[in-house]
């Protein structure tokens, strides 16, 4: 963005366009007040009005990110059978780990990024922000389909929950050594957890 746009935002505006910027370049960036007020052009005062705490702009960085990347969940498309819905939204977040040795950068940065390390309150902080982001989206996705009568009653932060784990799984195993099948054997585990959730399985 030219500098002359960037001075017409708002400073809410601008504390998230900064905050957005630092996040695409380092996704594992904790976002410090003092690094996004000073990146943004403003006090830390000016940030910490529009957001009182690290992790309320944590959430609404991840939350607008997320709807950049995915804009039109195919969860809303109701000429497709739910379960197929929910299994490929399920997998385009699993496409973001890509396969291989996309999948093996990757899975190397996030254990050296929040493994590694001394899980100090900040490194918590930005995990279970993007943790909390994650579940949220699977939450709404499940609520869609509730909506619908496509899902039973229950508690859908469990079930999200659930489908989190069975993805973090997926993820690291396409980081692992694999034969021709790995993409076959993941819809099938992606159906059999789906089948789970929605109660239709065998």
């Amino acid at each position: 963005m030219e500098e002359q746009q960037r001075q017409k935002l708002s400073s809410r505006d601008k504390v998230l366009l900064a905050a957005m910027e630092m996040f695409g370049e380092d996704p594992a960036s904790r976002l410090s007040v003092r690094a996004v007020a000073s990146r943004a052009g403003l006090s830390t005062g000016s940030l910490r009005y529009h957001f009182p705490t690290q992790r309320a702009l944590q959430d609404e960085v991840l939350t607008r990110v997320y709807d950049l990347v995915a804009p039109d969940d195919r969860i809303h498309d109701t000429s497709t059978p739910a379960r197929d819905r929910l299994v490929d939204c399920l997998r385009q977040v699993l496409s973001r780990a890509g396969v291989g040795e996309q999948a093996r950068q990757g899975t190397r940065r996030v254990v050296e990024d929040f493994v590694v390390p001394e899980p100090t309150k900040e490194l918590r902080a930005a995990y279970l922000a993007i943790e909390r982001e994650m579940r949220r989206r699977a939450e709404y996705w499940l609520a869609v389909l509730a909506d619908e009568g496509a899902l039973p009653d229950g508690d859908n932060t469990r079930r999200a929950k659930f489908l989190l784990t069975v993805l973090n799984g997926l993820g690291f195993e396409r980081a692992l050594p694999a034969d021709d099948s790995i993409l076959q054997s993941e819809t099938d585990t992606l159906y059999t957890a789906v089948d789970c959730v929605l109660g239709t399985g065998p």
